[in-house]
């Protein structure tokens, strides 16, 4: 097997073992344990063996199951975002920002729609940060406006306009019925709407549950998945919006 093309495993290299979990809406017994390992073999594991298996409620049973499969992965064909911008440490964002633009940069940041789940923006935002990293509220060069949770797009338009942002930034982590997509989809529709093409701000996503490469197809300039750093993100928003403003 060539080192691009790769087998899961468990136990053993090559093996193909794999472990999924799913809910099936059914009570636990005999039968639901012999229809958790049907939906297993139609996934393509076999032999599929039930290793936990727990009710949840009434009529509900959660399911671990093990198994083999054949499936390859050819690593060459992976598509994945690049990071097209260098890496900046605090000190270089504050002196390109001051250097650029002349003055602070102004980002507002929110969960939008029902979402009140304030940890992915706050990681990104609040002073403290996130592994290891401190978030955009210690960059003295940017000015950070969180407006926390449940906000709705209107508010949020309204609260960029006022603050002249220059960025916003949107944390999804609420995804039941993909309604992470239907409310960045509104809020660049939005955004769209409000300004002039030439002066909208940056708009920028993040979420559990985004896919990097679905920026153009929800309408904004960025998507950041698990695991993005305060880091990351400034050093973004600075290239992007401090390096503009010097090629313009």
């Amino acid at each position: 097997m060539s080192a691009d093309v790769v087998r899961p495993y468990g136990d053993t290299t090559g093996d193909g073992m794999v472990q999924t979990s799913f809910t099936l809406p059914l009570p636990h017994d005999k039968v639901a344990e012999g229809a958790a390992v049907q939906l297993a073999n139609k996934m393509g594991m076999d032999p599929a063996l039930v290793v936990h298996a727990k009710a949840i409620g009434e009529g509900h049973t959660f399911f671990v199951v093990y198994g083999r499969v054949n499936h390859l992965v050819e690593t060459a064909k992976v598509e994945v975002v690049e990071r097209d911008y260098p890496l900046l440490t605090p000190k270089e964002a504050n002196a390109t920002v001051k250097e650029r633009l002349r003055r602070r940069m102004v980002v507002v940041g929110a969960c939008i729609g029902t979402d009140a789940h304030t940890v992915g923006i706050d990681a990104i935002l609040n002073i403290k940060g996130f592994a290891g990293e401190k978030g955009l509220e210690y960059y003295r060069e940017l000015k950070v406006v969180n407006l926390g949770a449940q906000v709705s797009v209107p508010q949020l338009v309204e609260a960029a306009r006022a603050e002249h942002a220059d960025a916003v930034l949107v944390s999804q982590v609420v995804t039941q019925r993909d309604a992470h997509l239907l409310n960045t989809r509104e809020m660049s529709a939005a955004f769209r709407e409000a300004y002039p093409a030439a002066t909208r701000p940056l708009l920028v996503v993040g979420g559990p549950r985004f896919d990097e490469s679905s920026a153009a197809d929800l309408g904004v300039d960025r998507v950041f998945s698990r695991g993005t750093t305060p880091g990351e993100v400034a050093s973004y928003l600075v290239s992007r919006i401090a390096g503009e403003k010097e090629s313009a």
